[in-house]
């Protein structure tokens, strides 16, 4: 079985077979978004406009990869400046606790890393910019 345990701001990811616990990865756990309290049930809330969707963080010019399916990020295996060959493992992906191996689908340097490693990526979400 795999855990992920969170204790003061770390993040553990564990895996226990047959009695025997495995430390697989540790990391900085990303601050809780504030929630905000609900309004009163006596006073009906005002009608607002629905808010604009979030901007996308810019993505710089280059050739962009996607996430090929929904998971989280377990690891990125580059840096911003490191050049790439076509094949190399970028980003491993987990998703139905299988480890996914997302490779470079071209030569070049890469230029931005867009899904940091704890992030939850959807299909077609950007992964990383070459």
């Amino acid at each position: 079985m795999k855990y992920k345990i969170t204790l003061q701001g770390k993040i553990y990811e564990i895996v226990v077979e047959r009695g025997e616990a495995m430390v697989l990865d540790e990391y900085e756990a990303k601050a809780p978004v504030p929630s905000v309290p609900a309004a009163p049930a006596a006073a009906p809330a005002p009608v607002a406009a629905a808010p604009a969707p979030a901007a996308a963080a810019p993505v710089a010019a280059g050739t962009v990869v996607p996430s090929p399916l929904p998971g989280n990020v377990l690891s990125v295996k580059v840096s911003v400046g490191q050049a790439v060959k076509a094949g190399d493992v970028l980003v491993i992906v987990e998703a139905m606790k299988m480890e996914n191996e997302i490779a470079a689908p071209c030569d070049g340097v890469v230029r931005q890393i867009v899904a940091d490693k704890g992030a939850v990526v959807a299909t077609g979400d950007t992964l990383l910019v070459i």
